[in-house]
C-alpha cells in the first residue's frame, strides 16, 4: 500500500499575537521570495504551500511556518497519493484501457484535483482556461527559459507555473537546538536556565555594586564626592539589572510560546506575584514554536545554580532568627556603654570635693597654730608690760 502523502495549506490566517507585516517579512525570508508574491498568499483563499510530503516532512514544514506566525494546516494530499502502478486493490491496465471514458469529469492542470467539469478548480481556485492560456504564452515567449528549466519542471511540474507555491526547502534550515544569547530578547530559555541566569545576574550585580561602593569610599574624604560616586554606581548597577532581567523574562515567555509583552503583568500588584510563579511552573514547548527552536539541554552548571535557590528560604529563616538576636546584643552593648560613661562622669564630678578635704584640714590646723601663736605673743607682751611697770615703780621708790 503506498505511503500517505500530505500537503501544507495556508488560508491567510495568523497565529495568536502575530503581526501581519512581521509575518510577511518572515515568509519572504523563509521562501527567499519578494513581497509581491508573499502578499498574494493573503489575498485569495486556501493555498497549498507544499505538496507530496511524508508525515515527518509535513511536521517539519508545519513547525517552520508556524514559527513565522502563519497559521497553516496539515492535510492529506489526495492528488499526490494517486498512482498509475497496478496493485491488487486496483484494476489493471487492460481493464483501464477497456473502461469507458467519463466525459463529465476532468483533472485540474495545476493541482491534479479530479472534479466535475467546471471553469474553476474546486481545490486550488484557478480559472482553468486562463491557466492553460498562460501556460501557452510562457511556452511561446520563453522557449529558451523553458528548455533550461525542463529538468526541474520534469521533477516538479508545478514549479514552472506562475501559480506554483514557493518551493524552498524550509525544513532543512531548522536546527535541533537554538543558540543561547545572554543579551537580547531573541531565543528561548527553560525554567532551570531562567533560575540559574537570574541568580548569576543577582550575584554579579551585588559584587560589582560592592566594588563600586568600596572604590567610592577610598577615593576621597569628601563626603559629597562619595555620595555622588556611590549614587552613580548604584544607579548604573540597578539599571543594568532591570534591563537584563527583562531580557531573561522575555526569553522565558518565548519558551512557553507567549509574547514577551506579557512580562508587563508583573507590574500589576498581587497579579504580578502570581504571574511570576506561573513563569516558573509552566513548562516550555517541547518542539519549535514561532520564537525558534527549543533551547539546548541544561548543563551541570545550570542545574547547580538553579538548585542554589533552595538555600534562599533557609537563609531567610536564619536571617529572621539572627537579626533580632544581633539587634538585641547591639542594644545591650549600647546600654552598658552608656551606663559606664555615666558612672565615669559622676566619679569625675565628685573627685574635687574629696581631693580638697586634706587641704581643709591643713587650713584649720594652721588657723589653730596662728591663734596659739597670737595668744603667746599677747601673753608675752602683757608680761613685758608688767615687768616694765614693776621696774618703773621700783625706780621711783629709789629716787624718793
Amino acid at each position: 500500500m503506498p505511503q500517505s502523502k500530505y500537503k501544507i495549506v495556508f488560508k491567510g490566517e495568523l497565529m495568536p499575537d502575530a503581526v501581519l507585516d512581521e509575518v510577511k517579512d518572515q515568509l519572504a525570508k523563509l521562501f527567499k521570495s519578494d513581497h509581491t508574491k508573499i502578499n498574494a498568499l493573503f489575498d485569495g483563499g486556501p493555498i497549498a504551500l507544499k505538496r507530496d510530503l511524508t508525515d515527518e516532512e509535513a511536521d517539519k514544514y508545519l513547525a517552520a511556518l508556524q514559527r513565522t506566525g502563519a497559521k497553516v494546516y496539515k492535510e492529506a494530499d489526495l492528488a499526490a497519493s494517486l498512482s498509475l502502478v497496478a496493485t491488487d486493490e486496483h484494476t489493471g491496465p487492460a481493464t483501464i484501457a477497456a473502461a469507458p471514458v467519463d466525459s463529465s469529469h476532468m483533472d485540474c492542470p495545476k493541482c491534479g484535483h479530479q472534479q466535475v467539469k467546471a471553469a474553476i478548480c474546486a481545490a486550488c481556485g484557478i480559472v482553468i482556461d486562463k491557466f492553460a492560456a498562460r501556460q501557452a504564452e510562457l511556452v511561446e515567449s520563453a522557449p529558451a527559459a523553458a528548455a533550461v528549466s525542463a529538468p526541474a519542471a520534469a521533477s516538479n511540474p508545478l514549479s514552472a507555473t506562475p501559480y506554483a507555491p514557493p518551493t524552498a526547502n524550509v525544513a532543512e534550515v531548522l536546527p535541533e537546538f537554538a543558540e543561547l544569547k545572554l543579551f537580547g530578547v531573541d531565543g528561548r530559555i527553560g525554567r532551570l536556565r531562567y533560575l540559574a541566569w537570574s541568580l548569576a545576574m543577582t550575584v554579579v550585580a551585588m559584587i560589582i555594586g560592592g566594588i563600586g561602593l568600596f572604590a567610592a569610599y577610598g577615593l576621597s574624604g569628601n563626603t559629597s564626592l562619595l555620595a555622588i560616586v556611590g549614587g552613580l554606581a548604584a544607579a548604573v548597577v540597578f539599571i543594568a539589572m532591570i534591563v537584563i532581567g527583562i531580557q531573561i523574562g522575555v526569553k522565558r515567555l518565548h519558551d512557553i510560546g507567549w509574547s514577551g509583552w506579557l512580562l508587563l503583568i508583573n507590574l500589576i500588584p498581587a497579579v504580578g506575584s502570581v504571574f511570576a510563579i506561573i513563569m516558573l511552573v509552566v513548562p516550555g514547548s517541547t518542539g519549535a514554536n514561532r520564537f525558534g527552536a527549543p533551547p539546548p539541554p541544561n548543563s551541570r552548571g545550570v542545574k547547580v545554580l538553579a538548585s542554589l535557590w533552595l538555600l534562599v528560604p533557609v537563609l531567610g529563616i536564619l536571617a529572621a532568627i539572627a537579626i533580632p538576636q544581633y539587634q538585641g546584643y547591639v542594644d545591650r552593648a549600647h546600654e552598658a556603654q552608656s551606663s559606664t560613661e555615666q558612672s565615669e562622669s559622676a566619679d569625675y564630678v565628685a573627685e574635687p570635693a574629696d581631693a580638697a578635704a586634706p587641704y581643709a584640714d591643713d587650713a584649720e590646723t594652721a588657723a589653730d597654730d596662728a591663734k596659739a601663736e597670737a595668744e603667746a605673743d599677747a601673753e608675752f607682751e602683757a608680761q613685758s608690760a608688767a615687768d616694765d611697770e614693776s621696774a618703773a615703780k621700783a625706780a621711783n621708790d629709789e629716787n624718793q
